[in-house]
């Protein structure tokens, strides 16, 4: 039978002050005691804990019998004494649950998953854009060829049971100072979703609390966000330029043989303003004809992606353009499709071996060279036919949620990137809403001033 705790009068600096030397007992939790144990020259706090058949115990810090500054008066103490309690017996689950898990590992678990995900959807064996951004800033990387190793962060190391937010704003701190805030912030929501899948997996060994330590330490600051807008001037097209490129698309096309396939492509990212990866997607199915309008699968962002459609209505000069993808093709098959290419057996010289679709945006980057040179738009990147299909909706003073629907985005997004343009457009809109407000006078009531 559990003895009956003595409990002393320790709260304030009087009470404590009438105690004789020795250490004097209060309980704050079941089975959890703080203590205090008084000296000649002041006294401490000490707490202890049930563990097993006995009791741990562990000093919290020193009383505030003389001073207050770096001291701790009695709810401090209870506060500190509940935190250590709690990170110890954390310590003991964790450790008896098993490997201890540590931000190493949690990470690595989301890579793989990330990159069995991208593999499946290529068809083939291929690292996802977080294995990278989250080898080279927080796991490492072994020696590639070329490539020197990269080791990996301190913040790897710390086990996620006592992982802090001040571990996670110092890992944030040393980031390079070069690093993009479009990088830092796709960095920072890698890390998070690896962490907070972490948790959800092994809720039973973690500290309550670490969705609230992950959320804050990396939270990213307002005034970066600010500093790094995504639509810029220079990728804003001009109707004319958007023609240039086109046409310097069909001609690098038949230059290089694509057959079609690579002004096809550009032809539906313009037409649409969708991503790459929705683009590729599509089927033969998703060109209808007669209703002058193409299908675009929904982007696979948020967990576990979207699998709705979008209605795009395109004009029927991109819709011809197209026949030759459609006619004559099984509906499922993909719309957009191009060559691979592949060694002649018993030689070095890379032949045609089949068709098959578009897998990764980097297909694009060695004809998109040609195609913006030749169209004299060095700066142009294919992205930014996204952003002038955004800003063509706006500027036709189309609603913005309707703007938003149509390129598989939120209204927040596009007031946060495209506020610029919006704003014109409102002014053009109030500008036609415009009276005159001044009454016009008869001829005969009218003053000549002297000059």
């Amino acid at each position: 039978m559990a003895k009956t705790l003595n409990e002393a009068a320790i709260t304030t600096r009087n009470a404590r002050e009438k105690l004789p030397a020795g250490v004097h007992w209060r309980g704050i939790d079941p089975e959890v005691h703080l203590g205090y144990r008084k000296g000649k020259r002041g006294g401490v706090w000490i707490v202890r804990w049930r563990n097993g058949v006995g009791y741990k115990q562990a000093k919290v810090g020193t009383a505030d019998d003389s001073l207050s500054a770096g001291t701790l008066d009695f709810q401090a103490a209870i506060k500190r004494a509940r935190e250590l309690v709690e990170s110890e017996r954390l310590e003991v689950i964790a450790q008896a649950a098993g490997p201890v898990l540590t931000v190493q590992v949690a990470v690595e678990q989301y890579i793989a998953v990330r990159d069995a995900r991208d593999s499946k959807r290529a068809g083939r064996k291929v690292r996802s854009d977080a294995s990278q951004r989250l080898g080279r800033y927080v796991v490492g990387a072994p020696a590639r060829g070329k490539q020197d190793e990269i080791p990996k962060a301190t913040l790897a190391n710390i086990a996620l049971h006592k992982l802090t937010e001040a571990d996670l704003r110092e890992w944030q701190a040393g980031l390079p100072e070069s690093l993009k805030h479009a990088t830092r912030d796709r960095l920072g929501g890698d890390l998070k979703a690896a962490l907070n899948s972490a948790y959800s997996a092994n809720r039973e060994r973690l500290d309550p609390r670490l969705p609230d330590i992950i959320k804050n330490g990396l939270r990213i600051d307002s005034d970066a966000e600010e500093a790094d807008p995504v639509a810029r001037d220079n990728q804003i097209l001009a109707d004319a330029d958007i023609a240039r490129l086109l046409r310097a698309t069909r001609e690098v096309d038949a230059e290089q043989e694509w057959e079609g396939d690579l002004f096809r492509l550009v032809l539906v990212l313009t037409a649409t303003g969708a991503r790459f990866s929705q683009v590729a997607r599509m089927r033969v199915a998703d060109c209808q004809l007669k209703a002058g309008r193409l299908i675009v699968p929904a982007s696979r962002k948020g967990r576990g992606g979207n699998s709705g459609s979008l209605t795009i209505p395109v004009g029927h000069d991109v819709l011809d353009e197209l026949l030759v993808a459609t006619h004559g093709r099984d509906a499922g098959l993909p719309l957009l499709e191009r060559w691979r290419h592949g060694q002649a057996p018993g030689g070095v010289s890379w032949v045609r071996t089949e068709r098959g679709p578009w897998q990764s945006s980097s297909e694009m980057i060695r004809p998109w060279q040609a195609v913006r040179e030749r169209a004299g738009l060095p700066s142009a990147i294919p992205y930014a036919l996204r952003h002038t299909s955004i800003v063509r909706g706006i500027r036709a003073n189309l609603p913005i949620r309707l703007v938003a629907a149509l390129h598989d985005t939120s209204v927040g997004m596009i007031e946060a990137h495209y506020s610029r343009w919006i704003v014109d457009g409102l002014e053009d809109m109030a500008r036609a809403a415009v009276v005159p407000l001044v009454p016009q006078s008869n001829e005969a009531n009218v003053v000549n001033f002297k000059q």
